[in-house]
């Protein structure tokens, strides 16, 4: 048996290229949500319940993303989301109840973003190719995939833009439970190598947890991040929040998975029958606003493009160049103040 490598983000780091880029204000944000639609800037919270809401969502049209909303809210919740924010946002739906997703993209939804954990299967496809036949004009988002054939498929189904990532997710224990994922930056790297001939823009989706992260994915071929776990822990996420003495903000937050127990015995009433819990849920620190993560982010991203000598995210992936690094270089890239000890 032969087996080839895969890596981490943590596995990878990015060469320095010539840079003609004066200022790290000039490089353009502007990406591919789907491949009809163009968005000023490339991060998505995810679409989960303890993280997207009307005020997530009002900021983030305010900065130039769009929401996608979670499908684990009553049909009249959705219902008003999409009457409220219209043509600048997506839905969720599951691989069930495909008339109550049509009644909400009658009334406006952008699109749909068909949310399975594998979305790899017969199942998906049906249920795109159902849907493109009574909405031929609604942008359908599928997932999530973490292989090129995957993706392939997804595309030739008729997505209109594919999430990759099975397992990379802060809640996630899909790859502890089951043995199977495979590791994000190669997941985003094989599908990117199809993407680049399909044209149809993958969105990076789990394991992102600071702007190197986002450069990397995007630099990998990803043409948006979909990030949980550091919008739940903003002030104006959907994540319960509850008092801290330990928080700097005074404040933690509770982001869970939706397969964790905690979820599910919410939504379902407990865990379904067979089944175990692929997820867990747990309380952080508040971190601060929204706003300022999509500033620390994106500034971290502008530099980032600088020293690829990149003035769009297309040209960023055009010049990336990737070395396989050990693990001493994470030690080795840190700041280490108790060195300068005399």
């Amino acid at each position: 048996m032969t087996m080839r490598k895969a890596y981490t983000f943590d596995d990878v780091a990015l060469v320095p290229q010539f840079n003609n880029v004066p200022s790290r204000t000039e490089p353009s944000l502007e990406t591919w949500l789907t491949k009809n639609r163009k968005i000023h800037m490339p991060l998505i919270p995810a679409n989960m319940d303890t993280v997207i809401n009307d005020e997530l969502a009002d900021i983030l049209v305010r900065s130039g993303s769009l929401p996608i909303f979670h499908r684990f809210a009553p049909f009249e919740s959705v219902a008003k989301w999409v009457k409220k924010y219209g043509d600048k946002a997506f839905i969720s739906s599951g691989i069930q109840k495909i008339d109550e997703t049509r009644k909400l993209l009658d009334l406006g939804a952008a699109g749909i973003c068909i949310d399975v954990a594998h979305g790899h299967s017969d199942r998906m496809f049906h249920f795109i190719h159902e849907l493109k036949r009574t909405h031929p004009d609604k942008e359908i988002i599928a997932g999530n995939v973490c292989t090129a054939m995957a993706y392939h498929d997804l595309v030739n189904a008729g997505a209109d833009a594919v999430k990759v990532g099975v397992g990379p997710g802060a809640a996630c224990t899909t790859r502890v439970v089951t043995g199977f994922g495979v590791p994000q930056f190669t997941a985003i790297y094989d599908c990117a190598k199809i993407a680049e001939k399909l044209r149809v823009p993958l969105i990076a989706d789990g394991g992102i947890r600071s702007s190197r992260d986002v450069v990397l994915a995007l630099a990998a071929g990803a043409s948006t991040v979909m990030i949980g776990k550091l919008f739940a822990m903003t002030k104006e996420s959907a994540a319960t929040k509850r008092p801290s003495e330990t928080s700097p903000t005074g404040q933690e937050a509770k982001f869970r998975g939706q397969a964790s127990e905690d979820f599910q015995n919410d939504f379902y009433g407990g865990l379904k029958s067979k089944t175990v819990a692929e997820g867990i849920d747990f309380w952080g620190p508040v971190s601060g606003t929204a706003e300022q993560l999509i500033n620390q982010l994106l500034g971290g991203l502008r530099s980032g493009m600088t020293y690829g000598g990149a003035r769009s995210i297309k040209e960023l992936q055009r010049k990336a160049e990737f070395v396989e690094v050990t693990a001493h270089y994470i030690s080795e890239s840190k700041p280490r103040p108790d060195y300068a000890k005399s």
